[in-house]
């Protein structure tokens, strides 16, 4: 087995390298002066076993196109197989024709995934569930639940007043897998979205007064959403609000939207890269997904269960 890094997410690429005891393949990313990307794979990978790492996260274009060269170069380098570990998938969420005459990009990525010669692709908590059907090849959706419920337990341990939020009538049955996890109630916001960015808090269904409050959700992008949500759910009577997020995109002003809310705080996984704003941020913590990919990929590898991890 190796594993070739991306440039998107070293720090990752670097911890799940240290929990496997396997090094990263020597390979050189670079760019030309007019930034097209050029890669060259210095390790033998002929009749390997291959895991490439890489979000496509921002730089989406840049990164998600650094992949597909990656792809490329192992291919014509007689790679065995080649998975594709993409921690965050990027376009995920154009996942429908919301519109007339609008793209299903998450459909697009997915057909140049599989054209650049992957033979697999291993993802963390997917936007959309039916974007696994887009793929021609086995994919591979692990779940942030385990290391969230873990995470909640330390965090709240021997605590029953307990609530867990979807924050959209989407969302609702990631939440109820957190819930049943924890043995608490579940209760739902109802929202309506104008235009993308921008939602507005109408309902929350079930009880919230006097309980900690626990969003669960994938994608945290501008953050507003979330701080509509913990501000309608201060103001229903919840004692604390935490969020647990997959993907902590944070977006143009969205670190400072979160530090000025009523979030006691926002966790966020290591499957995009934290920025210095997000670093120096007191409400928002990083846990790594680290042990949990490395044991997906060695479980691949050896042609063992990847579903009995969330057993």
């Amino acid at each position: 087995m190796k594993i070739v890094a991306g440039n998107s997410n070293l720090p990752l690429v670097e911890a799940i390298s240290k929990e496997l005891n396997i090094p990263i393949a020597k390979s050189t990313i670079r760019r030309f002066s007019d930034m097209e990307i050029f890669v060259e794979i210095h390790d033998n990978v002929r009749g390997e076993d291959v895991f490439v790492i890489q979000s496509t996260s921002y730089p989406a274009n840049d990164n998600l196109m650094e992949l597909l060269v990656v792809i490329d170069a192992l291919r014509r380098g007689s790679a065995r197989r080649i998975t594709a570990v993409l921690p965050y998938f990027g376009y995920a969420r154009q996942d429908r024709k919301p519109a007339p005459r609008t793209p299903i990009s998450a459909k697009l990525v997915a057909n140049m995934i599989t054209a650049a010669g992957a033979d697999r692709v291993l993802t963390l908590d997917l936007h959309a569930g039916q974007i696994q059907g887009f793929f021609d090849i086995p994919l591979d959706n692990l779940f942030a639940a385990p290391v969230f419920t873990r995470d909640i337990k330390q965090r709240l341990p021997g605590e029953n007043n307990i609530t867990v939020i979807s924050p959209d009538i989407g969302g609702v049955i990631r939440a109820r897998a957190v819930a049943k996890r924890l043995g608490a109630d579940l209760a739902i916001i109802d929202k309506r979205r104008e235009k993308a960015g921008v939602s507005e808090v109408m309902h929350i269904i079930g009880e919230v007064k006097n309980r900690r409050c626990i969003m669960i959700d994938d994608i945290v992008d501008s953050g507003g959403t979330l701080c509509n949500a913990a501000v309608a759910l201060k103001g229903a009577g919840a004692l604390e609000v935490y969020a647990y997020i997959t993907h902590g995109v944070l977006s143009g002003g969205a670190v400072d939207r979160i530090v000025a809310s009523p979030i006691d705080s926002l966790v966020v996984t290591d499957s995009i890269p934290a920025t210095d704003g997000v670093k120096s941020a007191e409400n928002i913590i990083q846990l790594s997904i680290a042990p949990l990919m490395a044991e997906a990929i060695q479980r691949i590898s050896s042609e063992t269960s990847v579903s009995s991890l969330f057993d």
